[in-house]
């Protein structure tokens, strides 16, 4: 890279962190920092929420899963995100944002009690903080192909970079996170569009994809370029022993002695299933989503904000990921990327073009996607660790600007701790990797909001609930473990897969919480989150301040964000189960 490239790239980025901290002047309450004062337009919630979902690693690891798995990974965002979102806004979010709430987590002890509000804390802080590993991962791959700079170099960068992320947000809160949230969207936006488009060019267009593709491998176009076709993995067991080929088919596959494979194969149908999940679990579940729905100044600003994001996430799922499809057909031996992985398909194709100020520009969209997440994450994971564990259970009875600190100063350690997850995550498809990791945790988590909001389960069956669904999916993690090393089975073949670990955890979960409410009994109607009283003094005062804060709503368009929502999952839909399917 030229000094003009570092150039751009520090233009760009330290013009926004300057304005970030800028911002941070008139923070003196913990509802400034956690909420933003609840006076965010929906136009800037939109835009947050949208830099917050796509950062370095959807453009980097969601690549590299799209050069494997083909276009089938965007239904994750087109339908399960976009829908995620509509379901949170309408439904699942709105009871929480009149109550004054300032977590989801919150919402999860009015409903099955503290345990479990608990239990979501730690959960958002574990899953988080490997979202922040894989960022900082995504941006160093970026920078050593990139910039051709050693690994010390690299990752000294992206170690300068969260440091910078946690002293803006740790000063600034929500406000500052927001908007320089919405200001690198612009940039990472600008940087996405210029590069596909030069990599369109490259490969002759859709056409070409095809072309290429086919030509490499008979069928490897229809494969990567729809979504209704099976899943289809195979692994070379030639050099294994019987006994070895025997262990691996305890969970799941089909043995070709001839060829001495094993073949793994899901129905698309049910690929589909996981991913729509996998996008509803990171609408709903993830706090950095419905953080920034409670800093909206109105239920119509915090309805309408998923309408821009949704649009935004339509449009942009297609150019971020068809790069992953474009760099298959370019290079479609992934021994030839760097270190041989599937994540170096981003920043290698960006590498292919040598033109001044092209690859600064790159880089300062990457650095700029890393940025909007480090902040969006470090304030959140700061908010549930201060608000639901260190206020509710350890101290309770202090003044706000004490917990205005304690969430300031977590803010650091958290960003610090997400780089435990580098080592793992540099060994393997980070996309994949994040998948088998949710599908324990996270599910069941989704689960307990879904039955929550739309059922009368009874309020002992959350916490049971949760721990047969996270057992299960404990238990999948570890089976091929097991079933190497000890010649065991402890789940049918069927429950091992990856893809219906999501469907099945949901089933299970669910059925386990209806049958503990069959014998418990079921909640009475008409409960109103408003009337649940926090057991912290400072928990209590500040739920009922921030009920205070909420504005008037816009009653001229009154129903204009539920007909986009709508509008926004049926194109989803469209595209996803009919056009590319």
């Amino acid at each position: 890279m030229s000094g003009l490239d570092w150039g751009i790239v520090l233009l760009l980025n330290g013009s926004i962190i300057a304005y970030g901290l800028y911002l941070s002047r008139g923070v003196v309450a913990s509802t400034d920092w956690f909420l933003a004062g609840r006076r965010l337009p929906w136009w800037l919630v939109g835009f947050s929420m949208y830099a917050t979902a796509i950062d370095s690693s959807d453009l980097v690891a969601d690549s590299g899963g799209a050069y494997t798995l083909g276009i089938g990974v965007m239904i994750m965002n087109w339908v399960g995100v976009v829908g995620g979102w509509g379901l949170g806004a309408f439904f699942i979010m709105l009871p929480m944002y009149r109550a004054g709430m300032y977590t989801n987590a919150e919402y999860l002890e009015a409903r099955f009690g503290v345990a479990v509000r608990v239990i979501c804390a730690f959960v958002q802080v574990q899953y988080r903080t490997l979202v922040l590993g894989l960022i900082a991962t995504a941006a160093f791959l970026t920078l050593s192909i990139v910039s051709g700079w050693s690994d010390f170099a690299a990752w000294g960068l992206v170690g300068g970079i969260a440091v910078l992320a946690a002293i803006y947000t740790a000063v600034g809160g929500l406000r500052s996170v927001a908007v320089t949230d919405t200001l690198q969207f612009g940039v990472m936006t600008l940087a996405g569009l210029i590069i596909w488009f030069m990599v369109w060019g490259q490969v002759g267009g859709w056409g070409g994809i095809e072309e290429k593709l086919e030509a490499h491998e008979p069928g490897l176009a229809v494969q990567m370029m729809t979504m209704g076709n099976d899943r289809v993995e195979v692994e070379d067991v030639s050099a294994h022993s019987r006994e070895q080929i025997e262990r691996k088919l305890l969970t799941g596959g089909e043995y070709n002695p001839e060829r001495g494979t094993i073949t793994y194969r899901t129905p698309a149908w049910l690929v589909a299933v996981a991913f729509v999940i996998i996008g509803i679990a990171y609408a709903i579940v993830n706090h950095t989503q419905s953080m920034r729905m409670f800093a909206a100044r109105s239920e119509w600003d915090m309805k309408m904000s998923v309408s821009v994001a949704g649009a935004v996430l339509l449009v942009m799922t297609f150019f971020n990921l068809s790069m992953g499809v474009m760099g298959r057909a370019l290079f479609p031996d992934q021994s030839v990327l760097p270190g041989g992985s599937q994540d170096a398909i981003y920043p290698y194709l960006v590498e292919q073009f040598d033109i001044v100020g092209l690859k600064g520009l790159v880089v300062a969209g990457i650095l700029a996607a890393a940025l909007s997440t480090y902040d969006s994450i470090g304030s959140t994971l700061s908010a549930l660790l201060t608000r639901d564990v260190y206020a509710r259970l350890l101290v309770r009875d202090r003044d706000d600007r004490h917990y205005l600190r304690v969430g300031q100063y977590l803010t650091p350690v958290i960003i610090a701790s997400s780089f435990l997850y580098v080592p793992f995550l540099l060994e393997g498809g980070m996309l994949l990797f994040y998948i088998d990791l949710t599908s324990a945790l996270v599910i069941p988590l989704l689960t307990l909001f879904l039955m929550g909001a739309m059922t009368r389960v009874h309020r002992k069956s959350g916490l049971i609930g949760l721990a047969v669904g996270t057992l299960y999916g404990v238990l999948r993690l570890l089976a091929p473990l097991i079933a190497e090393h000890f010649a065991v089975a402890v789940l049918p073949r069927a429950l091992v897969n990856t893809y219906m670990a999501y469907p099945f955890s949901m089933l299970l979960t669910g059925s386990v919480m209806v049958l503990v409410s069959a014998f418990a009994g079921w909640e009475p109607r008409g409960i109103s989150l408003v009337e649940h009283q926090e057991q912290s003094p400072w928990l209590r005062t500040s739920q009922l301040a921030v009920r205070e804060l909420q504005e008037e709503e816009d009653t001229s368009a009154r129903a204009l964000p539920a007909y986009l929502a709508v509008a926004l999952v049926a194109v989803g839909c469209l595209l996803s189960f009919v056009v590319l399917w």
